[in-house]
């Protein structure tokens, strides 16, 4: 998706209006207003948050279920209030929060014939990852190789973060990548 500079924009001002109408009613926005067309086509964002440097909400859709402009504004909502690693966010935190939106591509599955033929497919600081094995599911944005910048170490914290072994490995494994559009 190629978003224009107002675009983004739009979708920054929306974000923090959501995390604002939160503090004041406990709620997200409500009422969007008129948006360019290109806001209201489905799409998938994930809003994160960061206070003083550090992670301070991050919360996401993998797949468009929604127009772009609302995933944005129930995404900056749930980051703000709803991640379950962080107490909801106080009207004294403001001062010092950051935001960032990153809208996701589609994302296509992997073929691989096991770990070490996926690892050699990563492309660090461009894939977004989602680890799926029955019931457990994770995923990385692009922005977390910042941190994991290896493959094999990207792959074990996801597998952890999914709630398996880091030496799990599985025939039965999904994996897909995406891409995203960040700003903020």
């Amino acid at each position: 998706m190629n978003l224009s500079e107002q675009d983004k924009q739009t979708l920054i001002d929306l974000a923090w209006q959501s995390i604002r109408c939160g503090l004041q009613t406990g709620h997200p926005l409500q009422k969007l207003g008129p948006m360019p067309p290109g806001l209201m086509v489905p799409g998938a964002s994930f809003v994160t948050l960061e206070s003083n440097g550090n992670l301070r909400g991050c919360i996401g859709s993998l797949q468009a279920h929604q127009p772009l402009a609302e995933d944005v504004v129930h995404n900056a909502y749930s980051a703000a209030f709803r991640d379950s690693r962080f107490m909801p966010l106080q009207a004294d935190e403001l001062a010092g929060l950051s935001l960032q939106v990153s809208v996701l591509t589609e994302p296509t599955d992997l073929s691989f014939r096991d770990e070490a033929d996926l690892l050699q497919q990563l492309v660090p600081g461009e894939d977004g990852i989602i680890l799926e094995d029955g019931y457990h599911r994770a995923t990385f944005l692009p922005q977390v190789w910042n941190q994991l910048p290896q493959p094999d170490l990207f792959m074990t914290h996801l597998k952890n973060k999914a709630g398996l072994p880091s030496n799990y490995w599985s025939e039965d494994i999904r994996i897909q990548r995406y891409h995203v559009e960040k700003f903020g």
